[in-house]
């Protein structure tokens, strides 16, 4: 069973977004970078599936020459090849990640390879747009699920699962078909360091995707609002005790 598992390079999660002086793009120079939670789990559920069923994986992105970071990440992880689609200063959305991706599939297709599931996280740590995978589905003529929780195949058929707030929806889809994975579907692996020094020595392959055409104008970008706290001192030394005390009487928890 053959699988693709696309990703994307994002701030590392939970680190102080700065912005540049024009309000277009995130400043990078002091910033670590990594997949989102969701990849993370789609990249796992790739070598999973690749372990249960045999064929081969394969781990795309669109970003820049630096994104060969995360795609090393998951060669280290068990995925067997990676293919960088580099993007230039162009805006690309939802709409020109997809039809670029879709376009790298088909000329995979080209070589020989046919996909028989295609993996995304639900949503990216960044724009969270929630519209890559079902673009692709689309573009593609393919079965999407989204928030899958639980996956499993047989007889050229998947089984998805989406958890709803009073139990589970259940799809049975034709593969091949897509499917965008949810952080809690399995825990991500950690790599070892055998697998770290072959992914060092892998190739990574490339497809020049199209100029992105967006949909949608970037007008600038915005921190939210930081959120206020509050800081009461109590006081210092052993005078602060009853203090606290009388604090932790008022929370119930004296």
């Amino acid at each position: 069973m053959n699988v693709l598992v696309c990703v994307k390079r994002v701030p590392a999660t939970g680190a102080r977004i700065v912005l540049t002086e024009d309000a277009q793009e995130i400043e990078t120079r002091n910033l670590g970078f990594t997949v989102s939670p969701h990849e993370e789990c789609a990249v796992e559920e790739a070598v999973r599936i690749n372990e249960a069923h045999g064929g081969e994986t394969t781990v795309l992105t669109l970003g820049p020459a630096e994104a060969e970071e995360q795609l090393r990440d998951a060669l280290a992880l068990g995925i067997d090849r990676a293919v960088l689609l580099p993007a230039g200063d162009e805006q690309w959305d939802a709409s020109a990640t997809a039809a670029a991706i879709a376009e790298a599939v088909r000329q995979e297709q080209g070589e020989g390879r046919e996909f028989d599931v295609l993996l995304f996280g639900n949503e990216s740590a960044d724009a969270g747009n929630y519209q890559v995978a079902i673009r692709v589905a689309h573009i593609l003529g393919l079965p999407c699920v989204s928030g899958v929780k639980d996956l499993a195949f047989e007889d050229g058929q998947a089984t998805a699962r989406r958890q709803v707030d009073d139990g589970w929806e259940i799809y049975q889809v034709p593969l091949p078909a897509v499917f965008a994975v949810k952080e809690g579907i399995n825990v991500p692996r950690y790599p070892s360091l055998p697998g770290r020094m072959k992914a060092k020595r892998k190739e990574i392959g490339d497809y020049e995707p199209a100029a992105a055409e967006p949909g949608l104008e970037k007008v600038r970008l915005m921190n939210p609002p930081e959120e206020e706290s509050d800081v009461e001192m109590l006081g210092e030394g052993p005078e602060a005790v009853s203090r606290i005390v009388e604090i932790l009487d008022e929370l119930g928890v004296a």
